[in-house]
């Protein structure tokens, strides 16, 4: 587990650096989303409101657990936004291990996309 630990932090080091040459700043977890989230809506940048980016947020957390299959992306509202559906449920962790479940998807985000 240790391994693992130390491979996830080297991996969002190097996601967080690339991120940082691209955007001037390095971006936390929420700010990985916020950017998944917009690249999945398909157009930016806009001056979003507050919840404009917490709904972002949730489409790049669907995006990225649809990786594993936990989300299926049904089509788009009247808006364009993306319409996921919960496939399966997502195991129950504390906030820690969280964290990490959605580094790495936003890593193979990254790497696959």
């Amino acid at each position: 587990m240790l391994y693992q630990e130390e491979d996830l932090e080297i991996k969002w080091n190097i996601l967080t650096l690339k991120l940082k040459e691209t955007f001037g700043n390095s971006p936390d977890l929420n700010g990985v989303l916020f950017l998944i989230g917009v690249n999945e809506l398909g157009h930016g940048p806009n001056d979003f409101k507050k919840e404009a980016k917490q709904d972002l947020i949730h489409i790049a957390t669907c995006k990225i657990l649809s990786l594993s299959g936990y989300y299926t992306l049904e089509g788009q509202d009247q808006e364009g936004w993306p319409i996921w559906k919960l496939e399966k449920p997502i195991p129950n962790m504390d906030t820690k291990d969280q964290e990490k479940f959605l580094k790495w998807h936003a890593i193979e985000y990254f790497e696959n996309e």
